[in-house]
């Protein structure tokens, strides 16, 4: 039942303030949203569960509620919304906020709030969420009290919130939302839509020239890590320059013609590193887990070049001379485009043979007895069906992925190494289920395990 715009309630404006922003977001493609249930966040709640192209997932536990808004957010693409009551229960969000923060995971976190008059004079439930999550979030906003006046305002503010999640730099955003009681009210008709969209900036043709001078005719190695969006490119460059593509588990470019898995193992060998060091290293998205590996390509005087879909620096060692901001496919096909001379052909066959003699001892050592490194190769290696998802704990687990894993195609690889933390990862895996409603795997250690447990119960 919608109530008369002009004669609506202060409940009845606050209801439809929430079904607008509800309203705005659906059409921007939101399709998820995790409640942690509480009476403060009745109005945005009951607004989710009111449109049928939501799958509203209904968690009691605020920890494992946000780690699955990261999973569907990791899975998709796209922004779960993630809703909670006031108080301490939007405290427990905050470490799943951070992995969003760093890992470039989009999510929309509204904490419900108590009005004005009740902050600050011992109200129960209520604390300082102003800011609760630092500098995690790409944007935060307390639009205060719904209002009539402030209507016009409201397209808007979702259009911004939705922007700010998914825009160069994806990832959360939080709106702390007061609600005063009485809490249920009925929507009157919402305000009109704003047409229209905000795109993102596209790259420049200019933006490679300095780098597609450096890579010309030289020995160098391309790694690819997490943030890579189109493996076929990625392919078509190491093609064109003659070099191979070490390629952590998450970059989706283990099953590529010029890949290298065993990376870890391979330089871990001193005759083989001390004569074929590269010239210029091109990182694509995250790096990979390998110390090994970083601390090999800093000790080189390699110049280092990094592409990356957002504006993100990775470069803890400080040697990056050339950076590239944009989807990362497209940036390589302006280098192949660039027409650079092959690096000589000798230089990819020595780490091609490498790559062949790695992988042959690798399985050859864990085909016997039960043991992690044999099950991350197992479960990489065919035992899950292509358009699967792999889930991976961070410490052992994907370092086993990443040091002794095979290269089956079509599956997903995700881990939380924004933070590297180990909470919340049962919690990941179901928010990646449920959104890919695709088959999906967990590889996870013991302490990982017991830390979310309560992921299970949901």
């Amino acid at each position: 039942m919608r109530t008369d715009w002009a004669n609506a309630e202060p409940h009845d404006v606050q209801a439809t303030f929430c079904a607008t922003l509800v309203d705005s977001w659906v059409g921007l493609g939101l399709v998820s949203a995790v409640v942690a249930p509480g009476s403060r966040s009745t109005p945005m709640a009951l607004a989710l569960a009111a449109r049928a192209e939501i799958a509203v997932h209904v968690l009691h536990d605020e920890r494992s509620a946000s780690f699955v808004a990261l999973g569907i957010g990791s899975a998709t693409g796209r922004p779960a919304v993630l809703l909670c009551t006031s108080g301490t229960a939007a405290t427990h969000f905050h470490a799943a906020v951070v992995e969003a923060g760093l890992a470039n995971v989009p999510m929309i976190v509204v904490t419900a709030d108590r009005p004005p008059e009740l902050r600050d004079v011992g109200a129960p439930q209520t604390i300082d969420q102003t800011r609760l999550y630092g500098a995690a979030p790409r944007w935060f906003h307390d639009p205060g009290m719904a209002t009539r006046e402030a209507a016009g305002s409201w397209r808007s503010l979702a259009l911004r919130a939705w922007q700010a999640g998914t825009g160069v730099d994806p990832g959360p955003v939080h709106l702390n939302m007061p609600f005063r009681e009485p809490l249920v009210g009925n929507p009157s008709d919402l305000p009109l839509a704003i047409e229209g969209e905000w795109t993102l900036p596209a790259l420049a043709a200019g933006d490679v020239r300095g780098l597609a001078s450096a890579i010309s005719g030289r020995r160098g190695l391309i790694v690819a890590g997490r943030g890579v969006d189109d493996c076929d490119a990625v392919d078509r460059l190491a093609e064109a320059l003659g070099w191979p593509v070490l390629a952590d588990p998450r970059s989706g470019c283990r099953a590529s013609a010029h890949a290298v898995g065993a990376f870890d193992a391979i330089v871990r060998s001193a005759p083989f590193t001390s004569e074929h060091p590269p010239e210029i290293v091109v990182r694509l998205g995250e790096p990979p887990a390998s110390k090994v590996l970083a601390q090999w390509l800093a000790r080189t005087a390699a110049v280092q070049a990094q592409l990356d879909g957002s504006t993100r620096v990775f470069d803890p060692d400080q040697l990056v001379a050339h950076r590239i901001s944009g989807p990362v496919g497209a940036a390589c096909d302006a280098l192949v485009a660039s027409r650079p001379a092959p690096a000589a052909p000798e230089w990819l066959a020595a780490w091609t043979a490498a790559e062949r003699s790695a992988q042959s001892v690798i399985a050859a050592e864990l085909g016997g007895e039960l043991s992690e490194p044999a099950v991350a190769r197992l479960v990489t290696s065919g035992a899950l069906r292509p358009g699967s998802h792999l889930v991976v704990a961070s410490s052992m687990p994907i370092r086993d992925v990443e040091w002794y894993g095979g290269c089956a195609r079509g599956i997903t690889v995700h881990a939380n190494r924004g933070a590297n933390g180990i909470d919340g990862v049962v919690s990941t895996a179901v928010g990646v289920a449920v959104a890919s409603g695709r088959p999906t795997a967990l590889l996870i250690g013991d302490v990982a395990f017991l830390h979310d447990s309560n992921g299970l119960l949901g």
